[in-house]
C-alpha cells in the first residue's frame, strides 16, 4: 500500500479513534454525568499539566540545540502571554464589548445577559480546541516520521499516540461540556482537531526537514496553551467549594491525571524506541 496512504489511515486513527473512545463519557446519564463533570475537570488540570510538563516541553528542548534554550523557553512564555490576550478578545467578542468586568461572582451579567464566568469558561471551551489541534498536529509529524523511518515503527506508534491521548481527551470533553458546549457540539470539536493529526502527518510526508526544524515551537506552543487553560481557567474553579472532602478528591484526581498521562507517555516512548 502507498506509504501516503498509510500515514493518513494511521493519523486518522491516532487521532479519531482516542476522541472516539473519551466520548464514552457523552453516553452517561445527564445527571450521572453532572456528578462526573467537576471530577472530570480536577483530573484534566492533571492530565494538562502532565502533557505540558512531562512530554511536550522536554521533547521540546531535546530537539534543539542548548544555543536555542532561551529561544524555545521565551516560545512557551510568549504562548502563555498569547493565550492571555487570546482569550481576553474572545471574552470580549462573547460580551459585544469590551465592559465585562470580573466581579469574583459567577452571576454577575452585564447589559446584554451574559456572565463574565460564562464568557470566561466558553473562551476555554476555544482555547482547550486550539491546544487540542496544535498538540494533535504534532502527533500526526511524529507519526508520519515514524513511517518514512519503518512502516511496523509508524503502526506502533500511532497505536500509542491513541492510547496516550485517550484520558486527555476526556479531560477536553469535561471541560467542552462545562464550557457550555451540547455534546454533539463537544463531540464534533474534538473530532475536528482531531483532524489535525492527519494534516500534519500528510505535511510531514512532503515536507519532513522543514516541519522538523519548526516542530520544537509547536511543542512549545501546544504546552503553553494547556499550563495556561489549567492555571488561568480551570484552577480558579476548583477553589469554590473548600471542604475538606472535595478538596482531597480534588488533590486525588489531579494527581491521578498526572499519573495516568506519565504512565502513557512511558508506554508509549517504550514502545516507540
Amino acid at each position: 500500500m502507498n506509504l501516503l496512504v498509510l500515514i493518513i489511515i494511521f493519523t486518522a486513527i491516532g487521532g479519531i479513534l482516542s476522541v472516539m473512545a473519551a466520548a464514552v463519557f457523552l453516553l452517561l446519564p445527564e445527571r450521572h454525568r453532572n456528578t462526573v463533570l467537576p471530577h472530570g475537570i480536577s483530573f484534566a488540570i492533571g492530565a494538562l499539566l502532565a502533557v505540558a510538563f512531562w512530554g511536550l516541553i522536554p521533547e521540546a528542548f531535546e530537539a534543539v540545540e542548548p544555543a536555542q534554550f532561551q529561544a524555545l523557553s521565551g516560545t512557551v512564555l510568549a504562548g502563555i502571554l498569547g493565550f492571555f490576550v487570546l482569550e481576553k478578545l474572545l471574552i470580549w467578542r462573547h460580551c459585544h464589548f469590551g465592559e465585562c468586568e470580573a466581579h469574583g461572582d459567577e452571576h454577575e451579567h452585564d447589559g446584554h445577559g451574559h456572565s463574565h464566568a460564562h464568557a470566561t469558561a466558553k473562551s476555554a471551551g476555544s482555547l482547550i480546541i486550539l491546544g487540542d489541534s496544535m498538540h494533535n498536529f504534532v502527533d500526526g509529524v511524529l507519526i508520519a516520521a515514524a513511517f518514512l523511518t519503518d512502516v511496523k515503527l509508524g503502526i506502533v506508534t500511532s497505536l500509542a499516540v491513541a492510547a496516550h491521548e485517550i484520558p486527555q481527551e476526556v479531560g477536553d470533553f469535561a471541560i467542552l461540556l462545562q464550557s457550555g458546549y451540547s455534546r454533539s457540539k463537544a463531540l464534533f470539536y474534538n473530532i475536528l482537531a482531531s483532524l489535525g493529526t492527519v494534516l500534519g502527518g500528510v505535511l510531514a510526508y512532503f515536507s519532513l526537514e522543514d516541519l522538523h526544524n519548526s516542530l520544537p515551537y509547536f511543542l512549545a506552543l501546544a504546552a503553553s496553551s494547556f499550563i495556561y487553560i489549567a492555571v488561568a481557567d480551570l484552577i480558579p474553579s476548583l477553589h469554590k467549594k473548600t471542604d475538606m472532602k472535595t478538596s482531597l478528591q480534588q488533590i486525588a484526581l489531579i494527581a491521578a491525571g498526572v499519573l495516568l498521562i506519565c504512565t502513557m507517555h512511558g508506554i508509549a516512548h517504550d514502545i516507540e524506541i
